[in-house]
C-alpha cells in the first residue's frame, strides 16, 4: 500500500510531475527551440525541423503561459528513417500494449470481449492466451461496474486499461470517470493516483448510426484531473498508448473506427509520444491549420489542393485534447497570423470551441484575422451515407475556408 501513497499535502488533480513551467515556454533564441521536458524519449524531427526554420514575430511580448504544458529537453531525432516494421493502426496499439504488459505486471486490461475474442476492433487479440483470464479480464456488459473496478484497481496499485468496445457506452460510467477516476487523486489529499487508461472506438463511421457515432472529447474536456490524447497513426497510437499507461494520471485515449486499418512503418526499437506534445504535419507560411483524429486525413487532402493553388498550409495535428500544446501552436500563430480549425466534434462545446478561445485568449495580438472553426453539425448522426457525409467536415470545405482567410 505504501507504494501508492503519494504526500499528504498534495492538493492538484493531475500528479505533480505535469506541472506548468512558464519560464520554459519561450525560449530566448532559435537555438534553444528544442528544449524539452526529459520524461519521454522520442519527438518528430519534423516538430524540430519547424522551429528551426525561424519563426516570424511581430511583438518581442512572450507567449502567455495559460493552460500549456512543459516541453522536454533533448529531444531525440525521429526513428522513421531507420529499419522498422510495418503495422495497421490496431495492431500498432496492440503492439504497444503487449510490450507494456511484458514490462510492467501490474498492467491489466478489462473490458467486454477483450479476452480470447480479441476486442471488438482486436486491438486485444492474442493478449489472454499470453497473460492469462485475470490480467485480461472478460467483463460483463456493465461499463459502470467494470470502470469503477479499474478506477479501484489503479488505486491499489494496479495499472488497468479499460476499452469501452464503443466510446459511446462509456457515457453509463460518465459518474465512475468524473467523480472518481478525475477527483480521486484531488480529493484524498494526494494519497492516491490513479494510473488507469480508457481507451477504444469512437468517431463517425460508415453507418453506425447516432449511438455508435459518438464523439466523446466535448463530454470529457470538462472533467478536471483527466488528460485527453487522440491517436491518428499508427506510430502515434503505439506512442501515445504507452505513454498513457505510464503515466500516473488517469488518460482517456481516443481512437477513431475508420482509422484501425491504416499502415504505417514504425520503428522496431520502444519509443513513446509525449502526451501533451502536438504534431507538425506539414510546416507552412500562410495559415495554421489545426486538426486531430481522422480529420487529420481530410486536411491534407485539402492541403495538395490548396498547394496547387498557391497557398503553403501549416498543418498540426493537436494530439493532446487536454491540455493543449499551446507551446507549438503558438508559436504557429506568430508565424502565419491565420488559424482555421478542422474537428469532427460537434460545434457547441467541442473541442475547437475551447481550442478557439485559448487562441483568442492568448494569441489575440498576432491574428490577422478572426479564428475560423469548421465542426461537425450539431444533430445526431444520421445513418444515410450520403447525410452522414453532409454532417462532417468535407475537404473542399476546407479549401474554401482557407481561401476566405487568406484573402
Amino acid at each position: 500500500m505504501s507504494a501508492i501513497l503519494q504526500g499528504a499535502g498534495a492538493a492538484t488533480s493531475l500528479s505533480p510531475f505535469n506541472s506548468i513551467d512558464s519560464n520554459k515556454l519561450v525560449p530566448p533564441s532559435r537555438s534553444s527551440l528544442s528544449v524539452r521536458s526529459k520524461r519521454y524519449i522520442v519527438a518528430e524531427s519534423n516538430v524540430i525541423k519547424s522551429f528551426g526554420s525561424g519563426l516570424i514575430t511581430r511583438r518581442s511580448k512572450p507567449l502567455i503561459a495559460n493552460a500549456v504544458a512543459t516541453k522536454r529537453e533533448n529531444a531525440a531525432s525521429s526513428t522513421s528513417s531507420k529499419p522498422g516494421h510495418e503495422l495497421l493502426l490496431f495492431e500498432a496499439l496492440q503492439e504497444g500494449l503487449e510490450e507494456e504488459m511484458d514490462r510492467d505486471p501490474h498492467v491489466c486490461v478489462m473490458g467486454e470481449d477483450v479476452g480470447h475474442y480479441g476486442g471488438s476492433y482486436k486491438v486485444t487479440k492474442g493478449l489472454a492466451d499470453k497473460f492469462g483470464d485475470l490480467r485480461v479480464l472478460d467483463t460483463p456488459i456493465c461499463e459502470n461496474a467494470f470502470t469503477g473496478m479499474g478506477i479501484g484497481a489503479a488505486m491499489t496499485g494496479l495499472r488497468p486499461v479499460i476499452e469501452g468496445m464503443n466510446m459511446g457506452f462509456l457515457l453509463l460510467a460518465f459518474n465512475q470517470i468524473s467523480n472518481n477516476c478525475g477527483m480521486l487523486h484531488y480529493t484524498s489529499g494526494g494519497q492516491f493516483t490513479i494510473p488507469v487508461v480508457i481507451r477504444g472506438p469512437g468517431g463517425v463511421g460508415r453507418q453506425l448510426g447516432a449511438e455508435h457515432s459518438q464523439r466523446l472529447e466535448s463530454y470529457f474536456q470538462s472533467i478536471p484531473g483527466i488528460q485527453m490524447v487522440a491517436c491518428s497513426t499508427p506510430y502515434n497510437a503505439k506512442g501515445l498508448m504507452k505513454a498513457a499507461i505510464r503515466s500516473e494520471n488517469p488518460v482517456i485515449l481516443f481512437e477513431h473506427v475508420l482509422l484501425y486499418n491504416l499502415k504505417e512503418s514504425i520503428p522496431d526499437e520502444e519509443y513513446i509520444c509525449n502526451l501533451e506534445e502536438a504534431e507538425m504535419v506539414r510546416p507552412g507560411e500562410h495559415i495554421t491549420i489545426l486538426t486531430y483524429s481522422r480529420m487529420r486525413y481530410h486536411v491534407m487532402q485539402a492541403a495538395k489542393t490548396l498547394v496547387n493553388k498557391g497557398y503553403d498550409p501549416e498543418v498540426i495535428d493537436i494530439r493532446s485534447l487536454k491540455p493543449f500544446d499551446l507551446y507549438t501552436i503558438g508559436n504557429s500563430v506568430k508565424k502565419t497570423h491565420r488559424v482555421l480549425i478542422v474537428e469532427e466534434c460537434m460545434r457547441t462545446g467541442g473541442i475547437g470551441a475551447s481550442l478557439t478561445a485559448a487562441i483568442n485568449e492568448n494569441f489575440h495580438d498576432y491574428l490577422d484575422a478572426p479564428v475560423m472553426c469548421l465542426s461537425s453539425q450539431d444533430v445526431p448522426t444520421p445513418y444515410a451515407g450520403t447525410l452522414e457525409e453532409w454532417t462532417v467536415v468535407q475537404p473542399a470545405q476546407i479549401v474554401t475556408a482557407v481561401e476566405h482567410l487568406c484573402q
